[in-house]
């Protein structure tokens, strides 16, 4: 078998327009040795790590170098090139890949073609200079923003077409390297920087195009044939202190309204039952945009943190009605489901609760991450409301639309956290009652803010607190989940039991029946030719069932006959 020893391209290539399939054999045998070989391209292995939007990023890089006539491997071991699409929101994630860096040297000592690259938020602009000596297996490093140019850089788009040579947009080309006689460099859509505070991050301004470009030539490999991503917002414009994303994605940038339109349109085309909107903060959508006339009634201004101008600019709201009013051939919704993560208090409008009230697309569940339950510690954590202002917005929309299913984000032991200010997030737990809580300790992340604090509650009583504060949420999901037995879902089933989990949702199985209440539907074996399910009811929570494999893409009524902590079982009703 041929291999090919990827080179790594240290200057910007003028972004190709993905191809499609590659052409089927020539007619005609005389030809068909001028064909490229199969062979000569890369098997490539992407991992990802982190949330939403990470898992969409790599959707659209896997379906750029499909185009580019590259093969999927089944794994790492079997792979020519490994992308690794990290994610640094807190530490454990990073550790995992560094911890990785052994084995990929041992694969790249048994394949000598092997390379491996490197995105997603842990590689950062300010950080370039030490990536390799914490990444010393990985080959080339490209920022979230960089994603775009990843089979130019590999050197991979020659294979399908014709490519110029210029330098990344915002920055002059290498020393040295001119286009070749009779080349044109057109101008690529490539990355550049920004500064954020006097630091050098990630300018996402031209990541909307070529989102577009992706789309229109069919280069985004969807993981999931029945529920799909659609990024709508890039980067984050927000004061957590904690956070990398604002230095890792930069600040926020908005696909255009009609651009997002037409993705859904495509979506609801192809089949897709279930579209979520992403953004890091994704209920920003749109403050970034032109003003325009058809947006006139648009001018809710912001409840809380820095003021923005809203006024005849597009929001979520106007977003997801337009895509709610979005019509099949025969008159009928062309999505049938609609969800949006994640959101930020500051852009909870009363806009965007009455959309999603009014909009039968929109499915009722809402993560709304509050991070601590103490109003000291949310502003050293730079959020900028306060638990008042949290919950008058949460009874906003829990009166607008009765039973939702709210889910968040808390973060254990931050800087200066006391145990009584760690007490009044377990009482807010224990008032609200969330379906799911996704909590995590504090770790220290380089290049934010909140390293100037003193990174002060040891270890130990982290993990004390966040063990403690997972058996509270677990008693109240699991009451939560009871309360849904006997009672009928709707459930898109997406799975042959492969549940589909939110971002921090690694709850991958279905519990044990010794932790189940209610009667368990599986304990008699499963008439013929019927195999285990899973999917997902509008409220987002876990469902298993069984029936046939055919039903997979298909909305199903589910009667609720058994309940666990994490998910439910039924029957079809």
């Amino acid at each position: 078998m041929t291999t090919r020893s990827l080179p790594v391209i240290e200057f910007v290539l003028p972004a190709a327009s993905p191809a499609g399939p590659r052409p089927a054999a020539p007619a005609d045998a005389r030809v068909a040795e001028f064909r490229p070989e199969d062979q000569a391209l890369p098997r490539f292995w992407v991992w990802t790590l982190g949330c939403q939007m990470n898992r969409s990023d790599s959707e659209e890089m896997a379906g750029r170098l499909l185009a580019a006539g590259c093969a999927e491997a089944p794994g790492m071991e079997a792979a020519d090139l490994v992308v690794i699409n990290t994610c640094a929101i807190r530490e454990a994630a990073e550790a995992k890949v560094i911890g990785r860096q052994g084995a990929l040297a041992a694969l790249k000592e048994a394949n000598p073609a092997l390379r491996v690259v490197l995105t997603g938020c842990a590689v950062r602009e300010r950080d370039r200079a030490g990536l390799r000596r914490r990444f010393p297996a990985v080959d080339l490093f490209l920022r979230p923003d960089e994603e775009p140019e990843l089979v130019e850089r590999l050197g991979l788009a020659s294979a399908q077409g014709a490519v110029g040579l210029a330098g990344a947009a915002g920055s002059p080309a290498p020393s040295g390297v001119a286009a070749p006689p009779g080349v044109v460099a057109a101008p690529p859509r490539t990355a550049a920087t920004t500064l954020v505070k006097g630091v050098a991050v990630s300018a996402a301004d031209h990541l909307a195009g070529s989102r577009a470009d992706a789309v229109a030539s069919g280069a985004v490999r969807r993981e999931s044939a029945v529920a799909a991503w659609l990024p709508i917002i890039y980067g984050c414009d927000k004061t957590c202190t904690y956070c990398i994303v604002p230095f890792s994605r930069g600040p926020e940038r908005s696909r255009p309204f009609d651009a997002v339109l037409d993705e859904a349109r495509a979506l609801a085309a192809a089949g897709y039952r279930e579209i979520t909107l992403l953004g890091q903060n994704v209920n920003s959508y749109g403050h970034d945009l032109p003003a325009e006339a058809r947006f006139a009634h648009v001018a809710e201004a912001r409840r809380a943190g820095r003021q923005i101008d809203r006024a005849s600019r597009p929001d979520l709201a106007e977003l997801i009605r337009a895509i709610d009013a979005l019509r099949g051939p025969d008159g009928s919704p062309a999505v049938p489901r609609l969800r949006f993560v994640t959101s930020h208090p500051w852009d909870l409008s009363d806009r965007l609760v009455d959309a999603m009230a009014e909009a039968p697309a929109v499915c009722a569940a809402l993560h709304l991450p509050v991070q601590s339950g103490d109003d000291e510690v949310l502003h050293r954590m730079g959020r900028q409301y306060t638990i008042a202002h949290y919950e008058e917005r949460l009874g906003r929309i829990r009166e607008a639309i009765p039973g939702i299913a709210v889910s968040t984000d808390v973060i254990v032991g931050f800087c200066g956290e006391t145990e009584a200010q760690f007490g009044a997030t377990l009482r807010l737990l224990e008032t609200i009652r969330y379906e799911q809580v996704f909590a995590a300790a504090y770790s220290p992340r380089p290049g934010t803010p909140a390293m100037r604090l003193p990174d002060d509650v040891p270890a130990a009583v982290k993990r004390e607190r966040l063990n403690r504060l997972l058996a509270v949420q677990e008693e109240i999901g699991f009451a939560r989940n009871r309360e849904r037995l006997g009672s009928i879902a709707s459930v898109l089933v997406d799975a042959l039991e492969r549940p589909r989990g939110h971002d921090h949702d690694e709850e991958g199985a279905e519990p044990p029946a010794a932790t189940l209440a209610g009667r368990d539907p599986f304990a008699a074996p499963l008439p013929d030719g019927w195999v285990r399910l899973a999917g997902r009811s509008r409220e987002n929570r876990l469902v298993h069932l069984a029936g046939p494999a055919e039903l997979v893409g298909s909305i199903v009524d589910v009667r609720i006959e058994a309940a666990g902590p994490y998910s439910l079982r039924g029957i079809l009703a």
